[in-house]
């Protein structure tokens, strides 16, 4: 974001009148322009955005207001998670083995169970275009993973890419960033991680073209150095770039150090160089 656009969002926050900050983001995504391809408002995106200026103390916002609007806390759905049944087959023998669009409001509360329970990162809402799959077969639920909003600087990749600022900026939505990948801890099946990894990267196209109106052409993803060594990404094809700097997913508006992370990325169309770069698919 330019010296522009954050005097922009100063002179809205100073003429908002202490509306509260979902008010301020629809106010903020008005005063910029700031929509998705298909045309819509980034409401949710501009709540992110200015949240992560608050931190870095470049702006201030009014304080939240935890409720609904009638008085009443906000409730997390309730729902039923699987149970620790193990499964302890090859993924062969995985019958109906599928990845499941979340589409429902119990569909995303099991998801948002599932990552509040069992991942190491937790729950965390995603901003922006997102797709979330819960991974299943005949017998239940096996997992689920999730495709959201890419990193906005990332040294390595930009260099992989051999884009500029410019064409980051007008085509960073064109890539999507593996936010969570969950296989239940009771899951024992050789094989089944990058097995979903290929189901995803035969979806992802279509599913944000059918939600979107766009189409992805590369994925990536970071895998935490030490805990993790990425043995699924490398079998389902996917490419290591090198590691992060530690500086999170925000660089310099991110104030804490966090855990290097390896990158990768698995292109979803041949030519996304050249789409990338703004020369197109043809």
């Amino acid at each position: 974001m330019g010296k522009s656009g954050l005097r922009s969002i100063r002179e809205v926050i100073e003429k908002s009148g202490g509306v509260n900050r979902a008010e301020l983001a629809r106010r903020v995504c008005h005063e910029l322009d700031w929509r998705t391809v298909g045309g819509s408002y980034q409401y949710m995106s501009a709540r992110v955005g200015l949240l992560r200026l608050a931190r870095a103390r470049l702006i201030d916002l009014p304080e939240p207001r935890n409720g609904n609007g009638n008085g009443e806390k906000l409730k997390r759905r309730k729902t039923q998670l699987p149970e620790g049944i193990p499964v302890s087959v090859s993924v062969d023998q995985l019958i109906g083995l599928e990845l499941q669009l979340i589409q429902s409001p119990a569909q995303s509360a099991l998801y948002n169970g599932m990552m509040a329970e069992h991942h190491y990162l937790g729950y965390r809402p995603m901003a922006g275009a997102q797709l979330r799959y819960l991974i299943v077969w005949a017998q239940g639920v096996l997992g689920a993973v999730s495709f959201g909003a890419a990193a906005w600087h990332l040294a390595a990749r930009d260099r992989f890419i051999g884009w500029d600022g410019e064409q980051r900026q007008e085509r960073l939505h064109l890539i999507v960033n593996n936010s969570r990948f969950l296989i239940l801890p009771w899951v024992r099946s050789a094989n089944l991680a990058s097995k979903v990894l290929g189901m995803c990267g035969r979806r992802l196209g279509r599913d944000f073209v059918g939600r979107y109106g766009y189409r992805p052409v590369l994925a990536e993803s970071f895998v935490e150095e030490g805990r993790f060594k990425g043995i699924c990404y490398r079998a389902a094809n996917w490419q290591c770039l090198g590691s992060t700097q530690g500086r999170g997913k925000t660089g310099q508006w991110h104030e804490e150090r966090v855990p290097r992370k390896a990158i990768w990325v698995y292109p979803l169309h041949r030519r996304f160089r050249r789409i990338l770069q703004g020369g197109g698919a043809g």
